[in-house]
């Protein structure tokens, strides 16, 4: 049986085994990949041009833009050539790096929505204190240690992974290198190692994940103490895009690890892959600039 020392490519899921259909893939992706490049980067062009949006705000939302471009950048640009030529290869190499920028990028995306679940909160909570605690400096080293966790916890799982022997093949029940299909390709036990790592990571991420249920349940109590509807209004629509892009990460994210065996099968696990991975970088562009006025007013101003 192969181990990891002769494995020198892997073979990932394909979308389709006839000509017609892998077009059609390919179509469908790259249409997806030119509108979540669009929306980014007018997200990124518009927040860095506009002095007016040179707020905490903006510059996590810049960030979070920047965070959604890599990742979809490292799985879909891949899966379109596979298609297009008809392969379904990618180098030992490859994989380790798309398994590295994907934990790392995804792992520094689910922190900032994190820290930006608590500008929120200091925005509403405690407006007069906006300032002190949101400073340019405290911007700046939150988003450090946001970059600096996303990669350390990369570091980690792509070091633990790709030191694994496998022994079971190379071939990889997903479209692109994700940790959980390449595990079920170790020997046994041998994966126990990385499986408490993971657990470690999601102990954090279920921290991250009570801090933002938190910070939301004390910001819909200060929000409906507003006496003025058109003042709860106003403070709704600043927290709403922010609510729906982390439920649509969240969302997609624990079904997609945590669903029943007796539901899974490589189709549904194929489509839940596309939802969490492919879909919330396209989508959340669109959800930051629908209820944002000052955003769609400097975009307009961008684009005369």
């Amino acid at each position: 049986m192969p181990n990891s020392s002769s494995v020198s490519e892997f073979l990932l899921l394909a979308f389709a085994d006839t000509r017609e259909l892998q077009l059609l893939h390919f179509g469908l992706f790259l249409g997806i990949y030119l509108a979540a490049l669009l929306g980014n980067g007018l997200i990124l062009t518009t927040v860095a041009c506009d002095h007016r949006l040179h707020t905490p705000m903006y510059f996590f939302l810049l960030n979070l833009a920047l965070l959604d471009l890599g990742c979809i950048s490292t799985t879909v640009p891949k899966a379109m050539a596979n298609s297009l030529w008809d392969t379904r290869a990618i180098s030992y190499q490859g994989c380790a790096a798309q398994v590295f920028f994907f934990v790392f990028l995804s792992g520094a995306e689910y922190s900032f929505l994190t820290i930006m679940a608590y500008d929120r909160y200091v925005a509403i909570c405690k407006p007069l204190h906006y300032g002190s605690l949101l400073d340019s400096r405290a911007c700046a080293k939150m988003a450090a240690a946001a970059w600096g966790s996303g990669f350390l916890n990369a570091v980690l799982h792509t070091a633990n992974t790709f030191s694994l022997p496998l022994c079971q093949g190379n071939a990889v029940d997903q479209f692109f290198c994700e940790i959980p299909q390449i595990l079920k390709l170790s020997c046994s036990d041998a994966y126990l190692r990385e499986v408490g790592a993971l657990v470690f990571s999601v102990n954090l991420g279920f921290g991250c994940f009570v801090f933002i249920v938190l910070s939301y349940v004390q910001i819909f109590r200060a929000v409906l103490r507003i006496p003025s509807q058109q003042g709860r209004h106003k403070a709704f629509s600043t927290c709403l895009p922010h609510l729906a892009v982390v439920s649509l990460f969240l969302s997609t994210v624990v079904f997609a690890h945590l669903k029943p065996p007796s539901i899974s099968s490589t189709s549904l696990d194929l489509v839940v892959a596309v939802l969490y991975s492919v879909v919330p970088p396209a989508v959340n562009p669109l959800i930051y600039s629908m209820r944002n006025q000052k955003l769609k007013d400097a975009l307009r101003k961008l684009m005369p």
